[in-house]
Formats: C-alpha cells, sequence, structure tokens
C-alpha cells in the first residue's frame, strides 16, 4: 500500500512540475523586475490571446439545471471549452463546476499547447461589461485631446500611489492616456475618505477639486445626495480590486496599480496596439 501510495504522489508531483514549467515559470519570469529603482507596485500586465476555444454548446435545459445546483441565475452560468464543466460567474470573478455539481474548481483554466489563460481573458470580458455599463457622466475625466489610449483608475483620495499618479497627469496626458477616475476609498463607507469623495463629486469643479484633495486640501463643498461613490466603491470590490489605485485597460485587463506613465503606455501597447 504504501508502494502504491508513493507512487501517486510520485506521479501528483510531476504533473505539478510540468504545469509548473510549462506555466507558472514562464509567467514569473516574464513579471520579475527588472532592477529599475523607484515605486512601481504593478506587475506587467498579460498580453491578450489571440484566439480562445469557443465553449461547448448546451441546451437551455442544462443551463437551467447547473444555475439550480449552482444557487445562482440562469444568465451566470455558460458552459467552458472542458466537456461537462461550466462556469459559474460571480461579479468579474469565475468558478467552475462538473454538470453533475459533484465538483467545484476555483482556479484557472489554462490551454496547456498555447499557454492561454482562459480565466483571466473571461475575467477582462466581465471588468469590461460592468466598467462599459456605467455612464461617463458618473466618473471624472482627464483626457487629451485626442487620446490614443483609455484607462479607468478606481482612485482613492488618501492613497498615497493614487496621489503619484494624479500629480503625473498631465503627463499621462501628453503621451495620449485618458484617464476616468472612479471613486474606491478603501476605507469604506462613513470613514473620512469616503466623505472626501463625495465632497469632490459634489464640488462645482469637480476635476479641480480631485486636484485639491489628492494635494491634501480641505475642500469646500458639501455632501450631496445621488452620488455615484457607493456604485463605484461596489463595482470595484465586484471585479477583485485589492488596492489603489486599479487601473482597468480598456479590454478589461486588470493592469496592476500605480505605474509612471511611460511604463503604463509600454503596458497599453501590448494590450491595444
Amino acid at each position: 500500500m504504501k508502494s502504491v501510495r508513493a507512487a501517486r504522489r510520485a506521479s501528483i508531483g510531476v504533473a505539478a512540475a510540468l504545469v509548473f514549467s510549462m506555466i507558472v515559470a514562464p509567467q514569473r519570469a516574464s513579471a520579475a523586475p527588472s532592477g529599475a529603482s523607484g515605486p512601481a507596485p504593478a506587475a506587467a500586465a498579460p498580453a491578450p490571446p489571440a484566439a480562445l476555444p469557443q465553449p461547448a454548446a448546451a441546451s437551455e435545459e442544462t443551463l437551467r439545471a447547473v444555475a439550480k445546483l449552482a444557487g445562482v441565475g440562469v444568465e451566470d452560468v455558460r458552459p467552458t471549452p472542458v466537456p461537462k464543466m461550466f462556469e459559474i460567474r460571480h461579479g468579474a470573478d469565475v468558478v467552475y463546476m462538473t454538470q453533475d455539481g459533484q465538483y467545484l474548481f476555483n482556479g484557472d483554466l489554462y490551454v496547456v499547447a498555447s499557454h492561454d489563460d482562459l480565466t483571466e481573458a473571461r475575467r477582462s470580458e466581465l471588468r469590461r461589461s460592468l466598467i462599459d455599463a456605467v455612464p461617463e457622466s458618473d466618473m471624472v475625466v482627464f483626457s487629451p485631446p485626442q487620446p490614443k489610449y483609455t484607462v479607468t483608475v478606481f482612485t482613492d483620495v488618501d492613497c498615497s500611489y493614487c496621489r503619484a499618479l494624479h500629480r503625473q497627469i498631465a503627463e499621462y496626458n501628453r503621451l495620449g492616456v485618458r484617464v476616468r477616475y472612479m471613486f474606491y476609498p478603501r476605507s469604506g463607507p462613513n470613514t473620512e475618505s469616503w466623505f472626501k469623495a463625495e465632497q469632490v463629486w459634489c464640488s462645482a469643479d469637480r476635476k479641480a477639486a480631485l486636484t485639491e484633495a489628492k494635494l491634501g486640501q480641505p475642500l469646500q463643498a458639501k455632501r450631496c445626495a445621488n452620488t455615484p461613490v457607493l456604485r463605484e466603491w461596489e463595482l470595484g470590490k465586484a471585479i477583485g480590486l485589492q488596492g489603489t489605485p486599479g487601473i482597468v485597460a480598456s479590454n478589461g485587463t486588470l493592469v496592476g496599480g500605480y505605474l509612471p506613465p511611460a511604463e503604463l503606455v509600454e503596458e497599453l501597447k501590448k494590450l491595444q496596439p
């Protein structure tokens, strides 16, 4: 019995090593820092895959049955390229469940031959859909006359890296980057940062107020009703933000945290050439 168990462990170890060598190690190598100094907490954004396998066909009856087993709406279920494995959506994240509901898989699904990450591609698609549903009238936008790139930045007025990004807003714009700010006070509702975000929104000149708030200057505007702060904070949680600034490219890729203007442009060139 011990020899069988040992053989199984060895087999699993070989498989794990194979997956690591084919997928994980190359990703870590590509994301390794170059040795440059200075604050740049964002990792390199993944390049979008060229063509992804199409989900297998599934009847409406099957989708409804899987949705019932998962306890979600049928609109949150769709088949995957893997037979009898279904995607279950929650916000901009997904997990996988077998058709019979007996097994649940929480992790990224890769195409071994191409190394494409199907799960992250789907997350990007969902992020884009959720963000595109927000009108720009609910954002604070800094844009050059003829933008080449557009990013949506979830920001906290008291976040140091958010402030570092905003100090360079003119340079981002000069390089053709259009920045659409959405509010994401990390401290949550009914906190000082939250109230400052509401004050920015309630100011007559929101762009000037946001700049003043990020400089640590007190704002004169009073809080008002019907601000987008709560909706955008909830959206940030739905797309899986872990901190601020949260930079999302126009294709839905979560670029990550702060990047200096030139470095951000290089990442955006990879994502939207």
